[in-house]
């Protein structure tokens, strides 16, 4: 194959995706391609798929018709989730000439001939059952961060997910994988690292190809704090059943890990959670948030809520409201409940209409805005540490504090990945935050 082909990338969904598509991209250079915006004329156009959403479903073809309008005979292939659940579908979208399901995705360069435009898309994609072992992969296009991948797969059976059926059983990276990757992003200059994967707090399930623990999460992140070179480890989402204290208490002490955590809570009515399947009840999250508080009354807590789940009446909505508006966290995710084909609660009765979900999207927006704004009050005339992003938008630079607080000042491109002291002192009419320099971190 001609060694100046060129191949651009397209990553829809979540950070796991993210890593994936950067260690594919590795791969391709290393065969000799040159990587090229998605924007820009390529020979190779590769979508990396996420069917979490209905709107990243639609999003497919807008971004097919996309690469098409800028090069109409570049070879499109598409990979990931819904590339594993709706393969055919995917290869009747005008344009798409492969699909390539959850284990064939890492050998993409094997599947590539003469980049010939197909008549038809070809489908490679294996039953979800042999998606058992464990490809590690982490993203270094960012110059300030990476997404770590630590764990693959899903053993929970939600009602509403269909990520077990897209990504297959729980397995991890061995121990000695994840610390040989984090230290390899060290030495890229990158400040800061975030673990990701479908559900980390599983980690160690899977790691030597069977079900049993040789490490587990609490033993992963006392491996990573150790790891020099690393400003910054994050954790990304945890399961509120599998966030242990003894993690809650490393994170409180820790070098290296930040204050800032990311719990899915789905629903605040035990009612819905049962519906859900989810292994846990409310007033395990209310403990959960309370520990967090207890050790570090400033750390950050994200919540991923979803709205309009079969049976959801205006009474669970409220008790889900009110519960969150009393609670001592910082942020909503909001997610409006989809049907999607294959799972449980697809069958449910007590379907919410689309105009009622969409209202109450928008009043948990709405809280999250409110709740956003008491945290970040609360972090005025504080002490903090920023590490600044890489991009200059409209004549500012962004950058985040430990705690997950966004502030921003005037563009300065020596600021660019580098970690700073600053004392928090105003909040701008954009609602980020405005500061002064304090003295200069190593």
């Amino acid at each position: 194959m001609n060694p100046t082909k060129k191949v651009a990338f397209y990553t829809l969904g979540c950070k796991l995706n993210f890593s994936e598509t950067s260690t594919i991209a590795r791969n391709f250079t290393e065969e000799g391609f040159y990587r090229v915006d998605f924007k820009e004329k390529a020979d190779i156009y590769v979508i990396n798929t996420c069917s979490v959403t209905e709107n990243a479903d639609k999003r497919f073809k807008t971004i097919v018709k996309q690469a098409q309008k800028v090069n109409p005979d570049a070879f499109v292939a598409a990979i990931g989730c819904y590339a594993q659940l709706k393969p055919e579908e995917l290869a009747d979208v005008e344009g798409v000439d492969l699909v390539l399901g959850a284990t064939e995705k890492f050998k993409i360069t094997d599947y590539l001939n003469d980049l010939t435009k197909n008549d038809f898309g070809e489908v490679y994609s294996c039953e979800i059952e042999e998606a058992d072992f464990y490809v590690g992969s982490y993203s270094i296009g960012d110059r300030t961060r990476a997404f770590l991948k630590v764990q693959d797969g899903c053993d929970y059976k939600c009602t509403y997910c269909t990520i077990p059926l897209a990504r297959g059983i729980s397995r991890s990276d061995t121990m000695d994988n994840v610390l040989n990757n984090a230290k390899a992003i060290s030495k890229q200059g990158i400040k800061e690292i975030v673990l990701t994967g479908v559900n980390i707090g599983d980690y160690g399930k899977g790691e030597f190809g069977n079900k049993k623990h040789e490490h587990t999460f609490l033993d992963l992140v006392t491996e990573l704090d150790k790891v020099e070179g690393i400003e910054r480890l994050r954790i990304s989402s945890i399961e509120p059943n599998l966030l242990k204290n003894e993690t809650i208490d490393l994170v409180s002490k820790s070098r290296a890990f930040v204050p800032h955590f990311h719990i899915p809570l789905q629903s605040g009515s035990n009612e819905i959670l049962k519906k859900m399947k989810r292994r846990y009840m409310r007033e395990l999250y209310v403990d959960r948030v309370s520990k967090i508080k207890e050790v570090m009354p400033h750390a950050c807590i994200g919540v991923d809520v979803i709205v309009g789940f079969p049976g959801e009446t205006e009474e669970h909505f409220l008790e889900t409201y009110n519960f969150l508006n009393e609670l001592d966290i910082s942020y909503l995710h909001v997610f409006t409940y989809s049907e999607r084909d294959n799972t449980e609660a697809a069958e449910f009765n007590g379907v919410v209409p689309k105009n009622l979900r969409a209202k109450r999207s928008k009043m948990l927006r709405g809280l999250s805005a409110k709740k956003r704004r008491a945290f970040y009050e609360k972090q005025l005339n504080t002490d903090r540490i920023v590490l600044f992003e890489s991009e200059n938008k409209a004549g500012y630079i962004h950058g985040f504090t430990e705690n997950y607080v966004k502030v921003k000042a005037p563009w300065n491109p020596e600021l660019i990945n580098t970690i700073h002291n600053v004392h928090l002192t105003k909040i701008d009419e954009d609602g980020l935050l405005r500061f002064q320099f304090a003295k200069t971190c190593v």
